[in-house]
């Protein structure tokens, strides 16, 4: 269990919580160090059971969190967030984009034009992804088809 401050999207410092895999508990702090320092806006930050382990549920909250023992969106097997070693970063506002354009949950529609840049969203290049990238950590809106925005990885997976 990772305890995090971040800034809240009410100007203030909140303290959250992610389950991690203890070889995540170092680039992690340092990543969201950075993001603390920025005072990049989380909305929320809890484990995926203050939702009944419902990717949905969380996402629609957007909460931030890790651990979440599920298969990956659109494949086989299991999800780097079910080894601990994911996190997903304001899901609402940074929503997993399929192929074709359409999303995962209607409720993250509205952020799926990536031309605006409003509190919370993530970019290419902008000083999230730098912070992530820093600790040698993949972010999923760099992938080719399917685009997964709030993403990252310790394998780019």
């Amino acid at each position: 269990m990772l305890t995090l401050s971040y800034w809240g999207f009410d100007n203030a410092v909140h303290s959250g919580r992610l389950v991690v895999n203890a070889s995540a508990v170092s680039p992690l702090t340092t990543a969201f160090g950075k993001l603390f320092a920025l005072r990049f806006p989380i909305e929320r930050m809890a484990p995926i059971d203050a939702y009944g382990g419902d990717d949905d549920a969380s996402v629609a909250a957007d909460n931030t969190s890790a651990f979440n023992c599920r298969p990956p969106d659109g494949g086989s097997g299991w999800s780097q967030h079910a080894y601990g070693l994911a996190v997903d970063v304001n899901p609402l506002r940074n929503p997993y984009v399929h192929a074709d354009g359409s999303v995962k949950l209607s409720v993250s529609r509205p952020w799926v034009d990536r031309s605006q840049q409003a509190p919370g969203m993530i970019h290419s290049g902008d000083p999230v992804v730098q912070a992530f990238a820093s600790v040698g950590w993949s972010w999923g809106g760099s992938w080719t088809g399917a685009r997964d925005y709030q993403h990252f990885s310790a394998n780019g997976h």
